[in-house]
């Protein structure tokens, strides 16, 4: 479409499919600039379709282009499809993007908020690689600062508290949880007793204990099926700094004995100090190092998925962007809202395990990590979301990751019922379905669309809506027509197998394997 009009096209999908598979206003668009009413328009580009054997016709309508997909061209992708599965929605985009998600620090274990950025980046990823993109998936492990301290300090009270009996006075913030129980043991094992009462080996205490955490990390996020390419230390960063600062130049002042990056005339609320009275490099700073790092790297774009919470901390590191010389547009920050979650209705009791907060590896291991990628993916990153764990053990089609799960195995069971061969069904023409049919292929050759809407717009949302859509649409043409003993039984399993690669392709998209089969419990 874009070849034939010169410009990018919306195309719609109309409601009433008697109007055709879609629908597109540009007629309206074009009014202005060809100085015509959108009806003369949209009449002349209908005629400009003729003989074209994608569409069996494109009609115009109000001044609006309607145009049907042909039984050829629907028939003839769907064999293409099923002989070429793994290249289905496939796209070749080559460009080189570095995605950043999770950077969680490592004083402890994931919580269930971290989870939804993970899972938001994750998909992300994995639509970015089916349509082609060169892409990068990389945790920054912040492992420098206060933070870091204060976790040496937390193991050596909660070591002094429980294994020496000392009765200690514990600060307002400090961590808590049963895993700094597992690290006082890991620490006595290795270092022995002393260094739990040695307070000059406190940062040595603190440096091994955050390995041991980042270990437990990559773990929980392993068993949610999310992998990383890279890891940036923070710790590694500082030595850079001055040599970063230099890149500044005037984005960079001195006051107060501090020096001041140049942020508010950037956009930001104010100025913010990047160096304090003692010397010592901020936060941001850090930050500031990272991104120079990661744009020397080369990268075409920048994605990093921060915590909503990080809101007011996009324009200052823009604005450091901007100021080491780099175009600060490359750089795309996308945020990840709070997670409420209620079982049977009630709030979810934090874990004993985290001390204050709901451990993802506690919801992975109570409803599994298909639903929990389900759940975090099935609605937009920005705004909240608040769900019950009850409903995603629910074995029937209330509960959607079920509902999408057994329309795949539904599929596979009518064809094992089948005494049709793989290859007689293969064989099969789609011309000629009836309505219904015909309804349900167009859906299931959505999916390259979706893929495509669901990464550009940054929503991957769109996928799980679009599966349990297509999910509906398989079960209710399967309780509609009687498929085995259908005198056109090979066509409508071949339909039924185009359905069946756009619901695993989708599910695979999302982190999860489709089931070939549902267990007799899971059936019943």
């Amino acid at each position: 479409m874009r070849e034939k009009f010169g410009r990018e096209v919306v195309l719609e999908k109309p409601k009433d499919r008697s109007f055709g598979h879609f629908a597109t206003p540009i007629a309206f668009s074009l009014a202005k600039e060809l100085k015509k009413s959108p009806l003369a328009i949209s009449e002349e580009l209908a005629a400009s379709f003729e003989n074209n054997d994608v569409f069996s016709s494109v009609e115009s309508v109000k001044g609006y282009l309607n145009f049907r997909l042909s039984e050829n061209f629907l028939s003839e992708y769907s064999a293409w499809a099923l002989d070429n599965q793994s290249e289905f929605g496939k796209q070749e985009k080559n460009e080189k993007i570095l995605l950043e998600f999770v950077s969680a620090n490592p004083t402890g274990p994931l919580h269930i908020g971290h989870a939804r950025g993970a899972v938001y980046g994750d998909t992300l990823l994995r639509l970015a690689r089916h349509l082609g993109y060169d892409i990068t998936a990389e945790y920054y492990v912040n492992d420098a600062g206060n933070q870091i301290d204060l976790l040496g300090l937390s193991i050596q009270l909660e070591g002094r508290a429980t294994l020496l009996g000392e009765d200690v006075a514990y600060p307002e913030s400090y961590y808590r949880g049963e895993y700094l129980a597992e690290l006082v043991s890991g620490a006595v094992e290795k270092f022995g007793k002393e260094i739990l009462s040695d307070e000059s080996r406190q940062k040595e205490l603190a440096l091994w204990a955050k390995d041991k955490v980042m270990q437990i990390i990559v773990k929980d996020l392993g068993d949610l099926n999310i992998f990383f390419d890279t890891f940036v230390y923070e710790s590694t960063l500082y030595d850079d700094w001055d040599r970063v600062l230099g890149k500044m130049g005037a984005g960079v002042y001195e006051k107060d004995e501090k020096m001041w990056i140049a942020s508010e005339s950037k956009g930001d609320e104010k100025d913010r100090v990047v160096v304090r009275e003692d010397k010592r490099p901020t936060y941001l700073a850090g930050d500031i190092v990272y991104h120079n790092q990661k744009f020397e790297r080369g990268y075409e774009h920048y994605i990093n998925i921060w915590g909503a919470d990080h809101h007011g901390y996009i324009p200052r590191v823009k604005a450091a962007v901007e100021f080491l010389g780099y175009d600060s547009n490359k750089l795309e920050v996308l945020l990840s809202q709070m997670v409420s979650l209620l079982k049977d209705g009630e709030p979810y009791k934090m874990s004993k395990r985290a001390g204050n907060v709901i451990l993802m590896s506690d919801i992975v291991e109570e409803i599994g990590s298909d639903a929990l990628r389900f759940i975090f993916a099935s609605k937009k990153s920005d705004t909240a979301l608040e769900f019950d764990l009850a409903e995603f053990k629910k074995q029937d089609s209330s509960n959607p990751i079920f509902y999408i799960q057994y329309a795949h195995a539904r599929i596979n069971t009518i064809l094992k019922k089948s005494d049709l061969s793989r290859e007689e069904i293969l064989e099969a023409s789609l011309k000629g379905l009836d309505e219904n049919a015909d309804s349900l292929l167009f859906d299931a050759l959505l999916l390259p669309e979706i893929i495509d809407d669901a990464f550009s717009s940054r929503q991957v949302q769109k996928l799980p809506d679009y599966l349990k859509a297509l999910a509906a649409s398989l079960h209710r043409f399967y309780y509609d027509c009687r498929i085995i003993g259908n005198e056109d039984e090979a066509k409508l399993l071949k339909l039924f197998m185009v359905v069946a690669l756009s619901l695993k392709t989708g599910l695979s998209l999302l982190g999860i394997d489709a089931k070939d089969e549902m267990s007799k419990e899971e059936e019943n």
